[in-house]
């Protein structure tokens, strides 16, 4: 908890550099800085090395050196915590400047030409800054459930003498000042009075908007009300999400941001796509190419794999059933064929041309040039597609260098399920509706599904509960795939049984060029203790009102 110490007169503002406050935050710019370096904590986890992704079902890691190994092979403890508590440092940021800059005025500079401008914008950082602050404590929330709680600088001991404050509260703080600042935030900061870029391509896009405090508020309700938080099945928590997410969605409907091609989702310019909410811009690079391109390329890593499991979750073009379905028109010679769309988006299969900037079409079989047995080949038959740009060269002769990444925090489809899934939890069936929540659950699916790239067919009328349910899980596991929900979405729903294998394909080439595709089930280590983070062990030994999660205690 050293984290929520108390910043001295002399902080490290800069990483190479350490300024008093009376410097910083008599200067807009350095005051600026101070807002961007809060930001700069945002979460993204565009697949690599140790991405989330490969800590579930959705893909396996090559690499077999990756830490994120850990989470399935029963490394994962207390004292290697994989520890989400560096948002305290976020934290502890925003409440400093939250306590030293209410009332600042930069008399000094009320003489630039630029003056009122400047001032519309420090008095935008506030809710910014308290936005960005409740957005770190859900993601502290969501890991640990109960976590210390403060909006204060504390010193040293009086942060290591914090106790846990409940996750009921915890939420109630996010939503709360969500409800407050989302009035105070812009819609868009195109036009805007103060904007440094002055109407240009790129006018603070990075910066936290009204929807996105309409999100956050949305997300933070779901979560609170699944089964992880909501012990009792509350059906004002499911209908307190719907109302949010509902929210939302009206709010999309009302500026224009609507669903638009599924493959605009990535790529450099993705952070334009017409349903984008919040992105974070996280710049230049090809890390994720180098990672996770097939492994015969030059420098390639073959990385998170997807799996058989996340395969499977894609439904029948035609039919729209599961493959295993009675008369679903699966053809397990062409296992790939007549596949929802969203599969050939975001898996690269045996056989396929991939990436372009690949000499030779993919051999994921095994003994072929992308398969087993060679070293840090796809262990599950397939490679990623999805948030990696196919014209990025990585050979050593001809690298193109990198390009533009950001990572989805907010998008309208999340919505829509997350909608779909609250509705129906609260008013009990698929097609229910009443005069509140006007789209049931399953048209409010069935939008996300008729997307003009996709026209996958709709959920039927008349689904029971259970059979929407198991639908809906397959549908949010393919929209939202490698967008870091599923690691979370089985946690708060407590269903850690999906994590105890995955499935592989195993291809095999046959003598007239034919291939057979073999399903095979790999264990992998889940404990129900695991629907929480450990408390890092370092942590608890700095404060005894610190109390460790259920089942990761050290025995001492």
């Amino acid at each position: 908890m050293g984290v929520l110490s108390a910043c001295s007169d002399n902080m490290d503002y800069h990483e190479y550099t350490v300024y008093g406050k009376d410097y910083v935050f008599t200067d807009f710019t350095r005051t600026g800085a101070f807002v961007t370096n809060i930001y700069s904590y945002l979460d993204y986890d565009i697949p690599g090395l140790n991405s989330l992704c490969s800590a579930c079902d959705e893909s396996e890691m090559a690499i077999t050196y990756s830490s994120v190994l850990d989470y399935t092979n029963g490394a994962w403890s207390a004292l290697n915590p994989k520890s989400q508590w560096g948002y305290y440092s976020a934290i502890r940021a925003a409440n400093y400047y939250l306590a030293e800059c209410p009332d600042l005025d930069f008399y000094d500079q009320r003489y630039d030409k630029d003056y009122k401008e400047q001032m519309a914008r420090f008095n935008r950082y506030q809710y910014e800054v308290r936005l960005l602050r409740a957005y770190y404590y859900f993601l502290l929330v969501r890991a640990y459930g109960d976590v210390p709680f403060t909006t204060k600088v504390l010193t040293d001991k009086e942060a290591n003498s914090l106790s846990r404050t409940s996750a009921s509260e915890i939420f109630k703080f996010i939503v709360d000042e969500c409800d407050a600042v989302a009035s105070e935030l812009p819609i868009t900061y195109y036009g805007l009075d103060g904007d440094a870029a002055g109407g240009t391509d790129n006018p603070e896009t990075g910066r936290v908007n009204r929807g996105t405090a309409l999100a956050l508020k949305a997300r933070a309700l779901l979560y609170q009300a699944s089964p992880l938080f909501n012990k009792d099945n509350s059906s004002e928590l499911w209908k307190e999400a719907a109302e949010a997410s509902k929210e939302v969605l009206d709010y999309c409907a009302q500026n224009n941001i609507k669903l638009g091609k599924y493959s605009d989702l990535w790529g450099a310019d993705n952070y334009k796509a017409s349903e984008m909410i919040f992105v974070r811009r996280v710049g230049d690079m090809n890390s994720p190419e180098y990672y996770n391109f097939p492994i015969s390329m030059e420098n390639a890593q073959a990385g998170n794999c997807p799996t058989q499991t996340l395969v499977d979750a894609y439904e029948m073009k035609t039919t729209g059933k599961a493959w295993n379905e009675s008369e679903s028109g699966y053809d397990a010679n062409k296992p790939y064929t007549n596949r929802d769309p969203r599969l050939g988006m975001t898996v690269a299969v045996n056989g396929e041309k991939w990436p372009s900037t690949n000499p030779n079409t993919l051999e994921t079989y095994v003994g072929g040039r992308d398969g087993l047995p060679v070293p840090y080949a796809t262990p599950t038959g397939y490679y990623l597609k999805k948030y990696l740009d196919t014209t990025i060269d990585i050979s050593a002769s001809n690298s193109s260098g990198g390009k533009r990444h950001s990572w989805i925090t907010f998008r309208l489809g999340e919505f829509y399920l997350n909608y779909a899934e609250a509705v129906c939890r609260y008013l009990g069936s698929a097609d229910a509706t009443d005069n509140e929540f006007t789209l049931s659950a399953r048209g409010a699916v069935n939008t996300v599904r008729n997307r003009s790239d996709v026209k996958m067919p709709g959920f039927p009328e008349g689904m029971s509960t259970a059979d929407f349910w198991t639908k809906y899980k397959r549908e949010r596991m393919v929209e939202l795939a490698f967008e870091g929900h599923r690691f979370w979405d089985v946690r708060r729903w407590k269903d850690g049984d999906a994590f105890k294998s995955i499935t592989q394909m195993r291809i095999t080439k046959n003598e007239d060029a034919t291939f057979t595709y073999n399903r095979v089930v790999k264990s992998l280590t889940w404990d129900d203790k695991m629907y929480f983070y450990p408390i890092p062990d370092s942590e608890i030994r700095k404060n005894p009102n610190l109390t460790q999660n259920e089942g990761w205690s050290i025995n001492k």
